[in-house]
C-alpha cells in the first residue's frame, strides 16, 4: 500500500497539532525532512520513541517547523504498518505547512477513516471494533464511552465469534453425515441433537437484542421534546437541564418561536433536548409556523417532557397534548409550584395514566433532581450496565441481529416440523453469514467503503 498522511487533531489554535503518516515510506519520507539532535536517521532509531528536531524543506533548505517526531515501526502499530506522528505547534498555518511538506515529498492525503480502514484490512481489528472507534470519538456520556471501549476491546466480537463457531461445528457435522455416511465414528446429527444447539444460539441473539434499545440511546442520544402550552416553563426547563441560559425566558406567552436544540447528559443518558414553541391556536404567522414545527418533532421524539402550569387550571389544549402523546414515553412535569395552586392534580393523574408525574419549581431549582432520576430510571433500570460485554449500540449490528434471529427461528421451525437436516442447514448457514457481517468476515467492499467514509480524515 502507498503511504498516507493527514492531520489527526482538530483544526484551530492549540498547544500542539499532529500530522500522522502510515505506510512503508512513512519513515523514509520523514527522514528526508527531519534533522534531529542525535545525528542519526529515524530509520536507525528504535521503535516507539519520540525525537526532537526540525523539519526542513529539501528544495529551499528552509526550516519549516520545530517538531517532536514519534516513530512506531510495524506491525506493533494501529495500522500494523510503519507509523510516524509529527507533533508541531497547534495552528492553522503551521500544521498545514507540515502536511503540505509531507504530501509534496511522497505521501498521499488519506481518505476519511483510512487509517482505521487499514487497521481493519491488515487484521488488527475487525469491523465492529473499527466502528467502535467512531463511537468512542462521538460519545457524549461516560456510559456511551464505556460501551465503545468495550467494543474496541473486542467484547462483542468475541461473543459473535463464539456463536459462529458453535454454528460452524454443527454445519461441519451435518456435512460429514451427508458426504461420508459410512463413517460410524462420527455421531449422526439428528433433530433431537440439533434442537438444543439452535435454541442456544437463539437465546444468545435474543439476549444481545435486549440491550439494543439502551445501547442505541447511548450511541445516538435520546430525542427529547419539551412540549406544553405557552408560558408554562418549557424554556426554563431547558435552561435547568443544560445548566445554561440557552433559551429566552419571559412572562410573555409565545416567546419561543422555533425549535431550540441542545445536547445534555442526564445521569448517563445523552439527551438531544428540543424546546418547542408553545402549542396553541394563534393568529401570529411566525408563531403558527413554530407551533407546526413543534407538532412535527413531537411525532419523531423518543421521550416527551409534557409541562403543565401548577398555577393554572387545566385547559382543553392541555388535554389535547395528553391525547397527542398517548402511547409514547412521557414524563409529566407540573411546574411553578412556588405559585398558588390552581391545577387539579387528580385530573392530571387521570390524564397521565401510567406516565410518571414530577412537580417542580424551576424558578427555585426544585424538583430537577427528581426529574433527572425519572428520565434515567425510565430507560436504564440498572439491569444492564455499560460494562456488560453484550451491549449492542450500532444500528447496523441491530439490523443484522434481527435478521439472524429470524433465520434461526426458521431453522427451529424446520426442526420442529421434521424437515430434513440438509434443508435446515441452509437457514443455519444464513445465520452464520449474517453474524459474520457484524465483524466483517463476510461483507462487501462497498459497505466497508461506506462505513469508513463517515470517519474524520486523520482517523
Amino acid at each position: 500500500m502507498d503511504t498516507i498522511a493527514a492531520i489527526s487533531t482538530p483544526m484551530g489554535e492549540g498547544a500542539i497539532a499532529i500530522v500522522r503518516l502510515s505506510g512503508e515510506e512513512a519513515i523514509p519520507i520523514t527522514d528526508k525532512l527531519f534533522s534531529g539532535v542525535s545525528g542519526k536517521t529515524l530509520a536507525e532509531q528504535g521503535s516507539h520513541r519520540i525525537h526532537y528536531g526540525h523539519l526542513h524543506d529539501p528544495k529551499s533548505g528552509q526550516v519549516v517547523e520545530e517538531v517532536m517526531v514519534s516513530v512506531m515501526k510495524g506491525p506493533k502499530t494501529f495500522t500494523k504498518e510503519d507509523v510516524v506522528e509529527i507533533n508541531c505547534h497547534g495552528g492553522l498555518v503551521s500544521v498545514n505547512r507540515v502536511l503540505q511538506l509531507v504530501l509534496n515529498n511522497g505521501a498521499r492525503l488519506a481518505e476519511p477513516g483510512e487509517f482505521t480502514k487499514r487497521a481493519f484490512l491488515n487484521g488488527r481489528i475487525d469491523l465492529s471494533q473499527a466502528e467502535a472507534v467512531m463511537d468512542l470519538i462521538r460519545a457524549k456520556t461516560d456510559r456511551a464511552m464505556n460501551v465503545a471501549l468495550g467494543q474496541m476491546e473486542g467484547r462483542l466480537s468475541r461473543l459473535i465469534r463464539r456463536l459462529r463457531q458453535e454454528i460452524l461445528e454443527v454445519l461441519a457435522q451435518i456435512e460429514v453425515n451427508i458426504d461420508y455416511p459410512e463413517y460410524d465414528d462420527v455421531e449422526e446429527m439428528t433433530h433431537t441433537l440439533l434442537m438444543p444447539k439452535v435454541n442456544y444460539v437463539k437465546s444468545e441473539i435474543q439476549e444481545l437484542l435486549q440491550t439494543s434499545q439502551q445501547g442505541k440511546i447511548l450511541r445516538e442520544g435520546l430525542s427529547t421534546v419539551i412540549v406544553g402550552r405557552p408560558n408554562v416553563g418549557k424554556s426554563s426547563l431547558l435552561n435547568s437541564l443544560v445548566q445554561e441560559n440557552k433559551a429566552i425566558v419571559t412572562d410573555i406567552p409565545g416567546t419561543t418561536r422555533d425549535v431550540i436544540e441542545e445536547y445534555v447528559n442526564v445521569r448517563g443518558v445523552p439527551l438531544r433536548l428540543l424546546d418547542t414553541a408553545g402549542i396553541r391556536e394563534t393568529e401570529d404567522i411566525v408563531e403558527r409556523i413554530g407551533v407546526e414545527r413543534s407538532r412535527q418533532v413531537l411525532k419523531e421524539a423518543d421521550l416527551i417532557l409534557l409541562v403543565l402550569n401548577y398555577s393554572d387550571k387545566l385547559t382543553k389544549e392541555d388535554e389535547n397534548l395528553f391525547e397527542a402523546v398517548k402511547g409514547m414515553d412521557t414524563i409529566v412535569i407540573v411546574n411553578k409550584t412556588d405559585l398558588p395552586q390552581q391545577i387539579d392534580l387528580e385530573k392530571v393523574k387521570q390524564l397521565a395514566k401510567d406516565h410518571k408525574i414530577v412537580t417542580t419549581s424551576l424558578l427555585e431549582d426544585q424538583g430537577v433532581n427528581e426529574l433527572e432520576e425519572a428520565i434515567s430510571s425510565l430507560f436504564f433500570t440498572g439491569s444492564v450496565e455499560a460494562k456488560d460485554a453484550s451491549y449492542v449500540s450500532n444500528s447496523r449490528h441491530i439490523a443484522l441481529l434481527n435478521q439472524s434471529l429470524q433465520a434461526i427461528e426458521d431453522a427451529i421451525s424446520g426442526v420442529e416440523m421434521g424437515t430434513p437436516i440438509d434443508i435446515v442447514q441452509i437457514d443455519l448457514t444464513r445465520v452464520w453469514e449474517l453474524l459474520g457481517e457484524i465483524i466483517g468476515d463476510s461483507v462487501q467492499d462497498s459497505l466497508i467503503n461506506q462505513l469508513f467514509s463517515q470517519f474524520c480524515l486523520g482517523k
